[in-house]
């Protein structure tokens, strides 16, 4: 029926309309009627509707419901065909870390489960988590450049650029919090001078993010992890008060950065290390004197040190089971200990295999790696060395790692597709990290 006969008819009177059927469609009748061309005019012959002529359109006949969500997540196929989810998340997790970012290019379902918490802590609850080196190096242009290294494949592993405002910063910080996030922060740039910003990577989805900024922009600091907390100290910052004696935490549960207690007189730290739950820092003050203080998270405060452990104190140095170990030559081929009871550093081990003196060579970095001690030097070779039952008669006590395919005596060769033949990079920052 038309319009106009709709309203010549009788019963097209007041108080009374034909009852249009209902119509399970979102289209309506009168702006495809060629002779109403809007909604307005459709008022005209339509005494008392709103919008058109079939007001009991469903306006919501096609669009998605929660329902049909939970619908379709029920039917979602498996992440293996033929077995329950519980059993192929089993299947999954004990797929090697290096092929973890093939697993997830397979499809949605494996991209969020292999960047989930739960999928990473039950690598971890069975053991079957890795432990990969990172590397910061700075080229001869001021550059900064990043790798990593897995000592299982033996293979360096691909990873994102380094974040532009980091491209050539110095005097920035390093830490590792919750195992798998790795934070770039504070620093200066050759344009913005000293920064406040932080930044982090997760290894367990290979991609960086942002954080809070620090209360206090500071570069050449100390910093260190204490119970998953991030405490940078000291450091530099342009003003009239140049050399600084703040501290600050940040708490990623909390999500934010507070002062703590300023240290005793202000400071550059050169070194620091965490040892029998204190942080103990070296550095130069105000009037390039050599100072040394500890601080205790407990009590929040900062002590003079002056013992044994602090004069014979070099770096780098690094603590591991309860002991703190430290290279005694340039090139890391000898470790000595530090022994609380005669508060002095003795001689632990010696591979009997002396590198030399040069630049490249020198032992940038000694780091925990899967219960060992790993040295890295600045042309990328590594060695590793079992300290928990230093036997000399065993020849992997102490052994060196190299790329697949060469030779692991010749250590001047090894990430030889990263390093070349002369050294052109030295290393700033060496973590480690699990996923």
């Amino acid at each position: 029926m038309d319009l106009s006969s709709q309203r010549q008819s009788p019963n097209g009177s007041r108080g009374f309309r034909l009852q249009a059927p209902l119509v399970d469609s979102v289209s309506c009748y009168c702006r495809v009627d060629s002779g109403l061309k809007t909604v307005v005019e459709a008022r005209k012959f339509v005494p008392g509707s709103k919008l058109c002529i079939q007001p009991d359109i469903n306006p919501n006949a096609h669009r998605r419901s929660k329902n049909s969500k939970r619908e379709r997540t029920r039917i979602q196929p498996p992440l293996l065909p033929g077995l329950p989810d519980d059993l192929a998340v089993a299947c999954l997790i004990r797929v090697p870390r290096s092929d973890h970012r093939k697993l997830r290019l397979v499809c949605k379902r494996w991209y969020r489960l292999a960047s989930g918490n739960f999928f990473y802590s039950q690598r971890k609850l069975l053991k079957m988590s890795e432990e990969w080196v990172y590397v910061f190096k700075r080229d001869r242009d001021g550059k900064i450049s990043w790798n990593t290294f897995d000592p299982v494949s033996q293979y360096p592993q691909p990873l994102p650029p380094v974040p532009r405002e980091y491209s050539e910063a110095v005097g920035f910080g390093c830490a590792v919090l919750s195992g798998c996030h790795l934070y770039l922060f504070g620093g200066k740039d050759p344009l913005r001078g000293s920064m406040r910003r932080v930044i982090f990577y997760n290894a367990r989805t290979n991609k960086w993010h942002r954080a809070p900024d620090m209360l206090r922009k500071r570069h050449f600091f100390g910093c260190c992890v204490i119970n998953n907390c991030l405490y940078v100290a000291g450091g530099e910052c342009e003003g009239i008060q140049r050399t600084l004696r703040s501290a600050e935490v940040y708490d990623p549960n909390k999500n934010r950065w507070s002062f703590v207690a300023d240290m005793s007189t202000a400071m550059v730290p050169l070194i620091g290390v965490v040892y029998d739950k204190k942080w103990f820092l070296k550095g130069l003050g105000s009037h390039q004197q050599v100072m040394s203080e500890a601080y205790d998270p407990e009590s929040n405060s900062w002590s003079p040190v002056s013992d044994g452990m602090v004069t014979g104190w070099r770096n780098p140095c690094t603590s591991l089971n309860g002991r703190l170990y430290g290279l005694d030559c340039r090139d890391g081929c000898k470790l000595r200990v530090f022994d609380e009871s005669t508060d002095s550093w003795n001689k632990f081990m010696d591979s009997k295999v002396h590198l030399g003196n040069s630049k490249a060579l020198e032992a940038a970095a000694l780091v925990p790696l899967n219960n060992k001690l790993c040295i890295i030097r600045n042309n990328m070779s590594m060695s590793l060395v079992d300290v928990s039952n230093p036997d000399k008669n065993n020849s992997r006590v102490w052994e060196n790692i190299a790329v697949k395919g060469q030779s692991k005596g010749i250590l001047g060769n090894i990430w030889s597709s990263i390093a070349g033949r002369a050294v052109k990079s030295h290393i700033v920052h060496c973590q480690v990290l699990q996923a």
